[in-house]
């Protein structure tokens, strides 16, 4: 079977939410198509960035049905389903299988630390056993400055020796571009693709052998990052890059999910796009004049439309 190839540049949509802290399927499905239409290949719908682990399963599974009945491909959704309860993993990894989805992005299960490979390959072995779908395509998601669990490489090799046609890529939210070169040397030639986990790192992966990037400020500069991405070979790539880098660099200053919320609802001068669930908060009216001048200075302009 040959399975197709995902690249290019991923978000890890943010979720709006209402006063009651409801989740809001409408401007969640606004702000997916304008992703979709500004450079962005696809949806890593509830990652990190979308907070998720904030989310129910119910939740989850109400939002991305939406997505898909409002027009979102499902070809273009890599929703997160990687929890600490194992029947949760399994249910949310059907349910997107389920629906067409490229691909779900799993982190391991992140509640227990100091785990071993042990644990994690039967973690993720039940998963796909459980699922038991042949469409199943799994991206590991490796990020231990939060989860504090990681995947190492000898589990990698482990897994694609027992599922080879399942485990299809991960996504290195390390923030350490050794390890994601690591990753890419281990397995170059074999397909598994290797997204960064944010655009600071897509020049250097793209030209190791990556295939791409999925980056929470894919959510307000997709745009720019995409062009990195399809000119990577140009001779003027270098300065694209360190262009995207520096706008990631003004808004990773502030608690990255409030910031990318306090951007969205200035552009699009929607003061509820700023909600958070607890416990997270929002930006202090201090830190959304200061993200809003420093982004000012950079020449950055989101472009939003309602």
């Amino acid at each position: 079977m040959t399975l197709k190839r995902l690249g290019g540049v991923w978000a890890p949509a943010i979720t709006p939410f209402r006063h009651d802290l409801s989740p809001d399927p409408e401007r969640f499905a606004r702000h997916a198509r304008w992703l979709l239409e500004n450079g962005c290949s696809g949806l890593a719908a509830f990652g990190t960035n979308s907070e998720a682990n904030s989310l129910s399963v119910e939740e989850r599974m109400m939002l991305l049905e939406y997505l898909v009945a409002q027009g979102v491909a499902p070809e273009r959704l890599m929703p997160g389903t990687g929890c600490c309860a194992l029947t949760d993993s399994v249910r949310l990894t059907a349910h997107a299988v389920g629906l067409g989805c490229a691909g779900v992005l799993m982190l391991p299960p992140f509640y227990y630390k100091g785990v071993s490979d042990e644990g994690l390959f039967r973690n993720f072995s039940e998963v796909i056993e459980r699922v038991g779908d042949a469409r199943l395509r799994l991206y590991l998601y490796h990020i231990p400055p939060v989860a504090q669990v990681g995947i190492s490489i000898p589990l990698i090799a482990r897994l694609l020796k027992r599922y080879p046609q399942t485990v299809a890529g991960i996504k290195d939210s390390s923030g350490d571009w050794n390890n994601t070169a690591a990753v890419l040397d281990a397995f170059a030639g074999t397909g598994f693709e290797v997204f960064a986990g944010s655009e600071v790192f897509l020049l250097a992966n793209m030209r190791h052998g990556g295939v791409g990037c999925i980056s929470a400020t894919a959510n307000v500069n997709p745009a720019a990052i995409h062009r990195v991405f399809e000119n990577w070979r140009e001779a003027d790539a270098d300065g694209m890059q360190e262009k995207i880098a520096a706008t990631r660099g003004v808004v990773q200053k502030y608690p990255m999910i409030p910031a990318l919320k306090a951007i969205v609802a200035r552009g699009l001068a929607d003061a509820e796009w700023a909600m958070v669930r607890p416990p997270l908060v929002e930006l202090s009216a201090g830190q959304r004049e200061s993200l809003a001048a420093e982004l000012d200075a950079d020449g950055f302009r989101l472009g939003l439309t309602s």
